[in-house]
């Protein structure tokens, strides 16, 4: 008998494409997000399970059926799974990492110059009618080139936008938990720091690091305090890394002079203080949406399925403590 897959939503064809040559395929083909209900109704009598990241794939999910045999994650992020649950029960979970690193760096950049030049407001401006000519203190924004960046977290992302900084003639002050080789650091012109420095002096302050529930909350009132009151906060790493009811108060009191964001502590839900406040830009999640991207995961997933139910080990496994 074939073995059976279920894919908890919406993703590109490929990955139907490449799984149903080998299995059998339920995809929920809608851009509705399942309830866990419904995800563990799909999952029932499955060999394994393609979820997204947005899915909460908890320990009832995964005790539901006892015969899953690989939880393949839609992301490179894996903090929606419970993990412990799935290595107690031998079934590895794998993500799909590396490929979303170009198209993230890209949206980075594209996040600090829009809230530099007030680039989103200036489109609602326009959109409302309220534009009447060119004048010399009209919607002033201000320069990226040659302003301070500080990175915190310096993995594949944190370099790949190090090296398009570099474009902008930035300096880089750095932090991160395993800090860089002398070569990383003179290649990307990088400098080391303690964390609490490069908060104080970056221009442009952007989180790229991995999420776990003892960095929640690592930015909070007290950093946001040390930051520069001209600096501006990027995070298009993990939404709880920064505590969002503090960073409206710092945004609306004019504690910093802005931030953009692409990820929520709360997401999809957002703060509500930060909705009315034109000093923030607000994107959908949106760092690795591209169609490269996008494909390049599915494909990544795809693959990792059939390597575990054709006897083999996963590409990408999170736990492989499972599979000794």
């Amino acid at each position: 008998m074939r073995k059976k897959v279920f894919i908890s939503g919406k993703i590109p064809d490929i990955a139907f494409e490449m799984l149903s040559q080998h299995f059998d395929v339920t995809m929920h083909n809608e851009l509705r997000l399942l309830t866990k209900e419904e995800i563990m109704a799909g999952v029932a009598g499955k060999d394994a399970l393609l979820s997204l990241l947005s899915d909460p794939i908890d320990a009832n999910i995964i005790r539901s059926n006892p015969n899953l045999k690989v939880i393949a994650n839609f992301g490179a992020g894996y903090n929606n799974i419970d993990v412990n649950e799935a290595t107690l029960r031998r079934i590895p979970v794998t993500n799909t990492p590396d490929v979303s690193t170009e198209a993230t760096a890209d949206l980075t950049i594209g996040l600090m110059l829009a809230i530099a030049r007030r680039i989103v407001e200036g489109d609602k401006t326009t959109r409302a009618d309220k534009f009447t000519g060119w004048a010399p203190l009209f919607h002033l924004g201000v320069e990226v080139s040659g302003k301070t960046l500080g990175i915190v977290g310096m993995g594949n992302i944190g370099k790949a936008v190090a090296k398009r900084a570099k474009a902008f003639n930035m300096p880089i002050i750095y932090y991160s938990r395993t800090r860089q080789s002398a070569e990383v650091e003179d290649e990307l012109g990088l400098q080391y720091m303690p964390l609490e420095d490069v908060i104080k002096q970056a221009d442009f302050l952007s989180f790229h690091l991995s999420y776990n529930p003892s960095l929640k909350h690592m930015v909070g009132a007290e950093q946001l305090g040390q930051m520069k009151r001209t600096a501006f906060l990027i995070n298009a790493a993990r939404g709880p890394l920064i505590d969002e009811a503090a960073l409206a108060e710092a945004l609306k009191t004019k504690v910093i002079a802005g931030a953009a964001l692409d990820v929520y502590e709360f997401e999809p839900k957002v703060t509500p203080a930060l909705l009315a406040l034109d000093n923030v830009i607000l994107c959908p999640h949106l760092g690795n949406a591209t169609v490269e991207t996008r494909n390049a995961m599915a494909k990544i997933a795809a693959e990792n399925i059939i390597a575990v139910l054709q006897g083999g080990k996963p590409f990408t496994c999170v736990n492989p403590e499972a599979i000794k």
